[in-house]
């Protein structure tokens, strides 16, 4: 199977940076049934900031609604899935620095069964061009 570039919707919420704050999260993402197709989480300041990439946005914001969450607007980013092998996501990345697309932030984890998944963002002046770069499909 050949790498997958899915152009994706993401939402982000700043939490308190304690133990079991993430899992509160997750947990009533999961009791509404909220499939994601990747999360993230790491300190900001004395606070933690969570990104959240759900398969579908609007059930997402419901949920998110239901159970009191304040997350951030909707911004863009992109979730690369393939074959597991050196250099796979330096091929990605080798087409946005050649673009001249600086990468924000990237996320990435070998998945087992020769599988591998990543997620990036660029500055959304970069989105369009991105996604051109990285032949992505999607919103």
């Amino acid at each position: 199977m050949s790498d997958t570039v899915r152009k994706v919707n993401y939402y982000s919420i700043q939490i308190s940076n304690k133990p079991g704050e993430a899992f509160k999260v997750l947990s009533a993402l999961a009791s509404a049934g909220i499939d994601l197709l990747a999360f993230t989480g790491f300190p900001r300041g004395r606070r933690s900031q969570i990104d959240v990439v759900p398969e579908d946005g609007r059930k997402f914001n419901a949920a998110a609604r239901k159970a009191g969450f304040a997350f951030n607007p909707k911004k863009t980013g992109f979730v690369i899935q393939g074959d597991d092998r050196p250099g796979a996501l330096a091929d990605d990345m080798r087409a946005l620095a050649e673009g001249g697309v600086n990468v924000t932030a990237v996320d990435a984890v070998a998945v087992g069964d020769g599988r591998y998944g990543a997620i990036l963002w660029v500055k959304p002046e970069d989105v369009k061009k991105a996604a051109r770069l990285l032949r992505a499909k999607g919103k």
